[in-house]
């Protein structure tokens, strides 16, 4: 299970404007979040949360980016839909969100299901993990991943 203090994976992304990588964002810092389905109530929320943010993130040099097995036109419809401004990127294979420990079982109504868990991770600029979110409830959810982004030197 990867943890703070852990080198992040790699990752190579499409996204519905290009690509997207761990490489290529050296020196900056990442705020990674893996959310289950684009245009969902609680997946749309955070969202629009992580969006109302990117410029204060930004300011740090923090670049967010939100991951989910949808595709990357999924994803160009969900943003144009609700004006996000976060990067969204798509792991139609899983290998990332599986590299993250996000791929994990989950039950509804006593059935059991594999499924990404709702879980963020905070990236320092050289590439390694500095807090991880997991189970994550969206509420009060952003407040806590800026404050610990405006820690990160």
């Amino acid at each position: 299970m990867l943890q703070a203090g852990d080198k992040a994976p790699d990752f190579d992304l499409p996204t519905d404007t290009g690509r997207v990588s761990l490489t290529g964002l050296k020196g900056k810092k990442i705020i990674l979040y893996f959310y289950p389905k684009d245009d969902t109530s609680g997946c749309t929320s955070q969202a629009l949360q992580f969006s109302s943010e990117v410029e204060e993130f930004a300011k740090m040099g923090t670049v967010v980016i939100g991951v989910s097995k949808d595709s990357a036109a999924s994803h160009a419809k969900f943003r144009k839909k609700h004006d996000l401004t976060v990067e969204l990127a798509a792991d139609t294979t899983g290998e990332t969100v599986e590299s993250y420990g996000a791929w994990v079982e989950k039950s509804m109504y006593g059935r059991k299901y594999m499924g990404i868990d709702r879980s963020t991770f905070l990236i320092d600029a050289e590439g390694v993990v500095r807090e991880v979110w997991r189970k994550v409830k969206v509420p009060g959810h952003i407040k806590s991943v800026l404050t610990a982004a405006k820690g990160l030197r």
